[in-house]
């Protein structure tokens, strides 16, 4: 399979909370995109793992992604090591993206920070002949994306740059809202955390709608980058 970005998260929502709009909007422009959920997000107070996989396969069918994987690492627990390195490699290996979008350099939860050097690293070392992989038994040849951006989570960071995501902004809340275990819900008895309220919910759009009042548009998402951005003539930035 070839696709042109891939989109990782350190837990199911991580994507849509983040960068949905982004590429809700590459895909209605023909782009192939798959997006890849390093845990389950088992630690989560609310729900289980199961109710989030069929969350997570909802928002993707929503978003009209390719494809969506799991890693199945451990929440709260996993490790950018060698192992874990490997897994994901072989699975950048596998899906040859130009453009990968991962979780924000510094936030709130740690799994956050070190799934991006994860993803980082693992980007870096899928590119290295030497670096053995294998995906159903079969040897995988190198890959390494073009580009790695992290997009802007809890932390309000300093984007280097915006997407308009003006008219996608519903199709972005509607994958948000796929997660209704986890997002506000009156009817629910389950305890209350930092992304279970109205205010929470209500957030999600107000902060695409502050990132699209400072370019002058309506929504927007905003974005990192882990090297210098270029662009071949200056009338390439709006």
């Amino acid at each position: 399979m070839k696709i042109d970005i891939l989109a990782i998260g350190a837990h199911p929502d991580d994507v849509e909370l983040s960068c949905a709009g982004t590429l809700a909007k590459e895909i209605a422009h023909g782009k192939q995109v798959a997006i890849l959920d390093l845990t389950q997000g088992e630690l989560g107070t609310r729900g289980t793992a199961e109710i989030r996989a069929k969350e997570a396969k909802k928002a993707a069918d929503i978003l009209g992604a390719t494809a969506r994987y799991n890693l199945n690492f451990a929440d709260g627990f996993f490790e950018n090591n060698k192992a874990h390195q490997l897994q994901l490699a072989a699975y950048i290996r596998l899906l040859k993206p130009n453009m990968v979008l991962c979780n924000a350099v510094e936030d709130r939860h740690p799994d956050h920070g070190r799934a991006a050097a994860l993803v980082l690293e693992s980007c870096f070392l899928s590119g290295l002949q030497q670096v053995k992989t294998t995906h159903k038994g079969q040897s995988q040849d190198a890959w390494r994306p073009k580009q790695v951006y992290h997009y802007i989570q809890w932390n309000d960071a300093q984007p280097d740059f915006v997407v308009d995501i003006s008219a996608y902004i519903d199709t972005k809340l509607e994958a948000v809202n796929a997660y209704g275990s986890q997002f506000f819900n009156p009817k629910t008895a389950a305890p209350e955390t930092p992304i279970s309220s109205q205010n929470f919910l209500d957030s999600v759009r107000y902060r695409t709608a502050n990132l699209g009042r400072l370019i002058g548009v309506a929504h927007a998402e905003g974005f990192t980058a882990a090297r210098l951005l270029a662009v071949d003539r200056i009338n390439d930035l709006m």
